[in-house]
């Protein structure tokens, strides 16, 4: 990333931001600076990976925030709510369950936890789209996690199937 920001690297750090501190583009004959004002807010998913470690020279530059699944945030409990739904409430207790033993494997942690945003921005609850979340989303993922171990696996797919009957 740093060979692709280059210059911009020394000009997003606060001491050297506005008109003040310009620098010549290497590619245009332009002048550029940035903002005083300008916040550059960057999100990365550490189960991603194909993310290698950032370099040092980028990663110095800016603050780090770890946000974990928010199962059991106020507003996640107030959409759990209004969605309405036993089966809904049931499938996060399984993904929060499937956490535990995320977090519990030597190989992923706390960082590969199955985060709340895939279960989000529904008006109405449906068995179809929890299905297809649940066999598209989250089941693929799963068996990333634990391509070398198919009873962590299965044991994880069967936890989910067991929704099947559960109204």
């Amino acid at each position: 990333m740093s060979k692709i920001f280059g210059e911009l690297l020394m000009l997003i750090e606060n001491n050297y931001r506005g008109e003040r501190h310009k620098i010549r583009l290497a590619y245009k004959d332009e002048e550029f600076s940035v903002p005083e004002n300008l916040y550059i807010i960057g999100m990365m998913n550490t189960a991603d990976r194909s993310l290698a470690m950032i370099d040092y020279a980028l990663r110095r530059r800016f603050s780090f925030y770890e946000m974990k699944p928010s199962f059991d945030s106020k507003g996640f409990k107030e959409y759990q709510e209004k969605l309405g739904s036993e089966k809904f409430n049931k499938a996060i207790d399984i993904i929060k369950e499937i956490n535990k033993e995320i977090e519990k494997d030597e190989s992923l942690k706390d960082g590969y936890c199955i985060g709340h945003s895939y279960f989000c921005n529904q008006e109405n609850f449906s068995k179809e789209w929890l299905s297809n979340v649940i066999e598209y989303d989250i089941k693929p993922m799963l068996r990333e996690y634990w391509f070398d171990d198919d009873h962590k696996y299965n044991d994880a797919c069967n936890k989910l199937a067991s929704l099947n009957g559960y109204e």
